[in-house]
């Protein structure tokens, strides 16, 4: 393995399709969680931890003291499980400042009160373009990459990028850029900006949706998405637009959306249990 790639060991969530990532510098035992998936089922209303103590039970075996538990953006199809990591192993949450812009919008939408602080202040560290962190003796930078959403960044750590919800693997195409704060032109630009990165770099996806029934994968190179991938061939702002325009015209809503956005938009702490020692989620009849 090359001094610079880390080693990246990927948990899929099937229901959502998501993939999960533990960062790791092998020089220092140290690692990084990434888009940690806490389990819920729609129908039942049931939260639980069977994927995110999957993610634990390996870091323990290997013996890995875990520096950060990133988030990629306020996911609208899974609840974050990075809450329930921290108390695990008592390390860092981190997410995109734009955040705080995503926290006003939907703020809005749920009607939370005025006490509701959009400020960020749910994480341990907001995140600008261009910031720096490490891992072990591997350096990471974020990249502001808004289009699927508004707060939307990508972690490079080492010849490993982390593009979240901006690519699918080839044979899928690119992310969605129809829900509230998305925007179809500023996605081209920031799927430009990691296309720029060495051919080389391995880019590591938040999802895999299986087209045609094959196994999930969730790792290209930047030359096998440009070579392969179809919305990226003979591309330019204009035609990308429409294409993806036209495309999120007919996806539905994740069935998870209404409920996962009110738990990320803050930092992925579930409702205060009420009088009756009960939560319950809020949603908006209506709205979309």
């Amino acid at each position: 393995m090359q001094e610079n790639a880390p080693e990246v060991v990927g948990f899929y969530d099937e229901p959502t399709g998501s993939v999960q990532y533990v960062v790791i510098d092998n020089a220092t035992k140290r690692c990084a969680i990434i888009d940690p998936v806490l389990d819920f089922d729609p129908v039942a209303a049931r939260t639980g931890t069977v994927h995110a103590d999957a993610i634990a039970a390996f870091i323990r075996t290997r013996e890995l003291q875990v520096e950060w538990i990133l988030d990629t953006h306020p996911h609208a199809d899974h609840f974050s499980a990075a809450r329930y990591l921290q108390s695990l192993f008592d390390a860092p949450r981190a997410i995109g400042s734009q955040i705080t812009a995503v926290q006003a919008l939907w703020k809005e939408i749920y009607n939370f009160g005025a006490d509701f602080p959009t400020d960020g202040r749910q994480w341990d560290r907001l995140f600008d373009d261009g910031d720096r962190f490490t891992i072990g003796s591997l350096a990471g930078q974020v990249m502001f990459s808004p289009g699927h959403t508004l707060a939307s960044i990508t972690y490079v750590v080492g010849d490993a990028a982390f593009i979240h919800d901006t690519l699918f693997m080839p044979d899928f195409g690119t992310a969605r850029a129809d829900f509230p704060g998305a925007d179809a032109r500023t996605l081209y630009h920031s799927i430009e900006a990691i296309l720029a990165l060495p051919d080389e770099t391995r880019l590591f996806t938040g999802h895999d949706y299986c087209p045609n029934g094959r196994a999930p994968r969730w790792m290209a190179t930047v030359a096998e998405q440009k070579q392969d991938n179809p919305h990226l061939q003979n591309m330019n702002e204009q035609r990308f637009v429409a294409m993806r325009e036209e495309r999120d015209a007919d996806l539905p809503l994740p069935e998870r959306m209404l409920a996962a956005l009110q738990i990320n938009t803050q930092g992925g702490a579930l409702p205060p249990a009420e009088s009756n020692g009960q939560r319950y989620l809020k949603i908006p009849l209506d709205q979309f």
